[in-house]
């Protein structure tokens, strides 16, 4: 009598508890609504590693860096981890209008037979918006290895 006591007692123990949990559903949008996407700093990065350490490619770097009221530096770097065939890195710079990053600029380089590419760009830009770099950084020798990277924005004013 006293087991079959304690085994109802129990189960009723379990059953206000999770009757005490309270699930929120969160969605996707609320999510990547709460990533601060801005940085009060002057400079951002980002660098994104190749999954599973892929066989060519190592990593791809993006910057910003506000150097005057009117002007940023962006640089893009593709590392492989040898001498690949072709090696790719696609800028784009994006500007913040009402809300939303849009594509300001972009540029596209290819080097063949690279460990490596890096290119860093000067850019006159309007002030008073923020602006961020987002990048492709690709190596194919073979089979085609890529990662995305993107900054936080910086504010040009």
């Amino acid at each position: 009598m006293k087991r079959k006591l304690k085994r109802i007692i129990g189960i009723l123990l379990v059953a206000a508890i999770l009757g005490s949990i309270s699930v929120t559903p969160v969605m996707a949008t609320n999510l990547i609504e709460d990533v601060n996407t801005e940085t009060n700093l002057d400079y951002s990065e980002d660098t994104a590693y190749s999954v599973l350490r892929g066989n060519n490619l190592n990593f791809g770097t993006t910057s910003i860096e506000k150097i005057a009221s009117n002007k940023v530096g962006i640089s893009g770097i593709t590392q492989c981890h040898h001498a690949c065939a072709t090696v790719y890195l696609d800028v784009y710079l994006e500007r913040k209008v009402n809300g939303t990053y849009v594509t300001y600029k972009n540029w596209s380089f290819t080097a063949s037979n690279a460990t490596k590419l890096v290119k860093d760009i000067t850019v006159i830009v309007p002030k008073g918006y923020y602006y961020r770099v987002r990048g492709y950084h690709a190596a194919k020798d073979g089979s085609k290895e890529s990662v995305r990277t993107v900054t936080k924005g910086v504010l040009v004013k």
